[in-house]
């Protein structure tokens, strides 16, 4: 599976905003944030660190944490309603696809997976980033990260 690879991500420091709640309301719930986070932007003023849209996610079967956060260098004051969350240095199981594809990306990378004998870090959140260009909001790249166990 061409599209998919080990690699390692250093601690990431994020601000942003979150939704929990049931899996039968995702993934509108997911957009919905990410459209709300995606509308504040110009409150980070300069210390945002890149445009990528970081989405860290953790759940079970009845429920899961979605968050839509960006990178950020040094904040001392956080906008209203938004957590400062840090992520700590893990390597990843990771698939390359699209925003229209990301159930085709999943399926992928957990075949691979498993193909590779790779067992997902389960206590670790696992990533979605959303590389965005404002310019084309019809299709934008994503990276699915899936925390593994060392």
């Amino acid at each position: 599976m061409e599209n998919c690879s080990i690699i390692s991500k250093p601690a990431l420091q994020l601000v942003g905003i979150h939704y929990c709640g049931p899996y039968s309301s995702f993934p509108d719930e997911a957009i919905r944030l990410q459209t709300e986070f995606l509308a504040r932007k110009h409150e980070f003023n300069d210390a945002i660190k890149s445009t990528v849209l970081y989405s860290p996610y953790y759940g079970n079967e009845a429920f899961a944490t979605y968050w839509a956060c960006y990178e950020v260098q040094h904040m001392e004051e956080l906008p209203p309603g938004m957590v400062r969350i840090t992520i700590p240095a893990h390597r990843y199981a990771m698939v390359a696809c699209s925003n229209k594809r990301i159930g085709e990306g999943y399926e992928q990378l957990h075949a691979w997976m498993n193909e590779e004998k790779l067992q997902k870090h389960d206590q670790a959140v696992s990533l979605e980033l959303f590389y965005i260009d404002e310019q084309h909001w019809e299709e934008e790249p994503v990276a699915l990260l899936i925390p593994l166990k060392d």
